[in-house]
């Protein structure tokens, strides 16, 4: 996944030899809080919690909210976020329902009745891309998702809010024993159908539209906060799972969020990529 190529594609773009540091970003997150901001926080997606306010309330209130969350990571969100995301939490003029990342259900392996993962076909489409490299993942994706936000928000070659797709992803780099994560996280976000033959281009010159060819996807949900330590565990638990680990990429893996970062229990997905 260097800076010409972060697809979904196996094996990462360009050679594999690892991404560029210059960076192209998305949606996933604003991550885990501390328990006192749980309680005090929202349980539904960030569009429904603007949907809770009036429609002429003052835009400090939800900014004062992400920097509230925001804070918890060491990361710092500016004034000039007001606007995206007030754009990103009200209706829209109607246009908030969020698009989902079609895909097709091949199998499902369960056992004893618990749905262990799913296998899913997902088609080639565009993706807007940004790299990052902070200290943590939580700051590298909080500052990601908050540029692909501006993106989404007016700043890109329409001027117009392009609207929301789920999941977000994050694509996660590890060793071949899956315990060291890099810090090199890239953020990317699915663009809605009607912007997928024509996707309108971003302002920010480090955001990248890239095609992701079609791909097999081997995916398990698991709920709560995501950081290094949750984010191995949870490659780990799937690697045993697998009964052919070996057909999946071994030091690329996705998350996928599909909930707001505030919800006490966040819903998520692990994806291990078919090589090609």
């Amino acid at each position: 996944m260097d800076r010409g190529g972060c697809q979904m594609n196996g094996g990462g773009g360009g050679d594999g030899s690892g991404p560029d540091r210059n960076g192209m970003i998305t949606l996933e997150d604003l991550e885990s809080f501390s328990e006192d901001q749980l309680s005090d926080s929202g349980n539904g997606s960030l569009e429904e919690e603007g949907e809770n306010m009036e429609e002429d309330e003052d835009p400090d209130r939800l900014l004062h909210y992400w920097q509230d969350v925001a804070r918890g990571h060491q990361v710092e969100v500016s004034q000039d976020m007001a606007e995206p995301i007030q754009q990103l939490t009200s209706n829209n003029q109607g246009r908030s329902t969020r698009e989902q990342v079609p895909f097709t259900l091949l199998t499902r392996k369960e056992k004893c009745g618990e749905l262990l993962y799913e296998k899913r076909h997902y088609e080639k489409g565009h993706w807007a891309c940004i790299t990052m490299r902070e200290d943590t993942y939580e700051q590298s994706i909080c500052y990601g998702f908050m540029r692909i936000m501006r993106y989404i928000c007016q700043q890109n070659s329409l001027g117009d809010y392009l609207g929301m797709t789920l999941p977000i992803v994050t694509v996660v780099r590890t060793d071949e024993n899956h315990s060291v994560m890099s810090h090199d996280v890239t953020v990317a976000y699915y663009l809605p159908v009607e912007h997928q033959a024509q996707p309108p281009q971003p302002n920010d010159s480090e955001i990248i539209i890239e095609i992701w060819p079609a791909t097999i996807v081997y995916t398990r949900a698991f709920s709560g906060p995501t950081n290094e330590v949750t984010i191995i565990n949870q490659i780990n638990a799937m690697a045993e799972l697998l009964d052919s680990p070996g057909v999946c990429v071994n030091n690329s893996f996705i998350v996928a969020g599909y909930t707001n970062p505030a919800h006490s229990n966040r819903q998520n997905e692990i994806w291990f990529l078919e090589r090609q």
